[in-house]
């Protein structure tokens, strides 16, 4: 033979076989097979065809066993990730068993699609994916899909993953309620203040509501909540009393604060009323002056016009000096010491003998446990009040949720950590 000759023929021999296309392996779901394709002309559209791999024993769906018999065959179209620019489609025979587990007729498990959405798993999981960050209707319309879908493709995925919160090692908790439309409708909040995770969320802000949440706990778990933070709502703090004998009320001084700020304007209009006609140019607009801390007023003109009316009103000057003083019994932390200051000031208050100011002070004593509490755990519903402004913002993201199972999910996957 030729000695040129025989190199040719190993070097042919040494060469690789030529690969084969395909497409198989963009489908890695081993109990299927793809049998065909087809491509639209300008590659914005495929279709595949695939059919059960019949080297395996089809399994039941619902319950995961192998299956005793075949029922009928059948098909389904669904949606699967884009190739490219083309949008993916693929047509699934697959075939429905008589299960003797589950005593019934099901699906065969292909592992390629949920029985009852229109999409593959992966794909699924990616609009799941997409929906942590991006609207439903966002998503929808990057994906050309039914808002619908996505909406609960979103909620399934969301309630495999949230759908029951962890409510071990609860130790503090915080509670306030959010509004979520007009017509005095809200939501209560449920805060774990160690570790800021929200573990409950309930319709309305009724006594019957957070007890619904206590009741979820063991009675073991009520035993280990040393102490609860909320503000001065009668039906959270009969909830907390009936469920959680053992457990400190403790009220916020955001909240006590922005009570008696309503008070402060109150005697405001009390003594514009009393103001000759000269003087009453210095009350108006003096409303904000008031309910602000005074080192977050910063134009010099406010300045001015809020030292203007303090020298002009003896009565406006002393309870904004009380505003600053009820601040202080917050920061002491010796429960004697807080119970003195917190009557001292009362005895101020009294002294104005002006309606408003002693209906507050009333209101005071009557919770005087819950703010002397404070000393033995130092803690407030600040961290709430960032919650409850993430939370709105997720609303109006969406342009608010009709779905309040839906919102639910979607307020514990925001805090989950």
């Amino acid at each position: 033979m030729d000695i040129s000759l025989s190199v040719q023929i190993n070097q042919i021999q040494r060469r690789p076989a030529m690969s084969v296309a395909s497409i198989a392996p963009y489908f890695p779901f081993r109990r299927i097979r793809i049998v065909g394709q087809t491509v639209a002309s300008d590659a914005t559209g495929a279709h595949i065809q695939a059919e059960p791999d019949k080297r395996f024993q089809p399994i039941c769906q619902q319950c995961g066993q192998k299956a005793s018999g075949i029922h009928s065959w059948t098909q389904r179209k669904i949606r699967d990730l884009s190739f490219a620019t083309a949008r993916t489609w693929i047509t699934c025979r697959y075939r429905k068993l008589f299960c003797v587990h589950c005593q019934g007729i099901h699906n065969e498990n292909l592992e390629l699609f949920h029985p009852y959405l229109r999409v593959t798993t992966r794909l699924a999981r990616y609009i799941y994916q997409l929906c942590s960050f991006m609207t439903v209707s966002d998503v929808a319309q990057h994906l050309g899909i039914d808002w619908k879908t996505v909406k609960n493709i979103d909620k399934l995925y969301l309630e495999q993953d949230y759908g029951q919160p962890d409510l071990k090692g609860l130790r503090i908790l915080a509670v306030d309620e959010i509004s979520i439309r007009k017509g005095h409708s809200y939501l209560t909040v449920v805060l774990d203040f160690l570790t800021g995770r929200i573990v409950f969320v309930g319709k309305n802000r009724k006594a019957k509501t957070l007890k619904r949440f206590f009741n979820k706990l063991s009675i073991s778990q009520r035993k280990k909540i040393e102490a609860v933070a909320m503000d001065m709502w009668d039906p959270f703090i009969k909830a907390v009393k009936d469920k959680l004998p053992r457990a400190k009320i403790v009220f916020d001084l955001f909240h006590v604060v922005a009570n008696f700020s309503r008070v402060i304007d109150k005697v405001r209009k009390h003594e514009y009323r009393r103001a000759s006609k000269e003087d009453k140019a210095v009350y108006k607009g003096a409303k904000y002056l008031l309910l602000k801390n005074r080192k977050n007023i910063r134009r010099q003109s406010h300045r001015q016009q809020l030292r203007e009316l303090l020298a002009l009103n003896q009565v406006i000057n002393t309870v904004m000096i009380l505003k600053e003083k009820l601040k202080h019994i917050w920061s002491y932390r010796s429960r004697s010491w807080a119970a003195k200051t917190l009557d001292n000031w009362c005895d101020l208050a009294r002294s104005l003998n002006i309606g408003a100011v002693n209906t507050f002070v009333k209101m005071l004593q009557r919770y005087r446990y819950g703010i002397i509490n404070h000393c033995d755990y130092p803690i407030h519903t600040g961290k709430l009040e960032g919650v409850n402004n993430k939370i709105k913002v997720i609303k109006r993201k969406a342009y608010g949720f009709h779905d309040l199972r839906y919102f639910t999910l979607k307020i514990y996957q925001a805090f989950f950590n």
